[in-house]
């Protein structure tokens, strides 16, 4: 009883301290000019308003990297030499999407250090390419995988593909930058980048003028690509799109892993 007591004094010199400093608190407000008073309270609703915002809209940043490209490029040998180091025998054919979360191979003793990415292998078939579009919004950057070896009887193909890509909502309105990677350049009779460059800028620069020419409504792209009356280039694009070299086979791969951690930071 007599605990309870003490706990009843206590609460009520409480609730009287909290009344003082209530009505010290209120003479202070009413010593304050209206237009001061006004002004604190604005200042305050605005940064309050202005953090809960922040913290609404900030995105937090993507570890997601996209191998894409055709059937037969070497997209899945060079996700598992990126996972593991391993080529897995040569030719890999993959009709889901590969994914995993790792740090990259070649800086597993660093590992504690890394960030680990998430790598999606999507399947280059015609009919499976729908599944790039869930990925590309999520995505920190594209690597777009080319068969250097066997180039010149599928560029067209794959000029068209980069296209979809290029021209994805997600990909300009985010800025999500391009690697084209020039795969199985171990080969002695391989095309070099500079050559697949210039091939690919050809054929996006007739790709680009025959799909402006088709009615509106049957473009399923987001947006065009160049500048009008100018030959296309890779840099007038609304991203960053750069070209470099691989072989999956050899696991000659450090160009693409640069790439990725310019995009997938520590």
């Amino acid at each position: 009883m007599e605990g309870t007591e003490q706990w009843k004094v206590q609460v009520e010199q409480l609730k009287v301290q909290m009344e003082q400093w209530l009505e010290r608190g209120l003479e202070f407000v009413h010593q304050i000019p209206p237009i001061q008073l006004y002004v604190g309270v604005g200042v305050l609703l605005f940064t309050t308003l202005l953090l809960l915002l922040t913290r609404l809209f900030k995105r937090r940043k993507s570890n997601t990297i996209v191998l894409s490209g055709l059937s037969g490029s070497g997209k899945t040998i060079l996700f598992y030499q990126l996972r593991d180091g391993s080529s897995h025998q040569g030719t890999v054919t993959s009709m889901e999407p590969n994914e995993g979360t790792f740090v990259l191979h070649s800086e597993i003793a660093k590992k504690d250090k890394l960030k680990p990415v998430h790598l999606v292998d999507v399947p280059g078939h015609s009919r499976l390419r729908a599944k790039l579009d869930d990925f590309l919004p999520q995505a920190a950057g594209v690597v777009f995988v080319v068969d250097a070896l066997d180039f010149l009887p599928n560029c067209r193909a794959a000029s068209e593909y980069l296209y979809d890509i290029l021209t994805n909502a997600s990909v300009v309105k985010k800025k999500i930058p391009v690697l084209i990677l020039c795969n199985k350049t171990d080969k002695v009779t391989a095309h070099t980048k500079e050559f697949i460059n210039r091939q690919m800028e050809k054929e996006i620069d007739k790709l680009r003028v025959s799909r402006s020419a088709i009615s509106t409504a049957d473009i399923s792209n987001d947006f065009t690509l160049g500048i009008p009356g100018k030959a296309f280039s890779f840099t007038q694009c609304y991203n960053k799109v750069a070209v470099a070299e691989a072989s999956g086979l050899t696991g000659e791969v450090s160009e693409v892993e640069q790439f990725i951690r310019e995009n997938v930071k520590f």
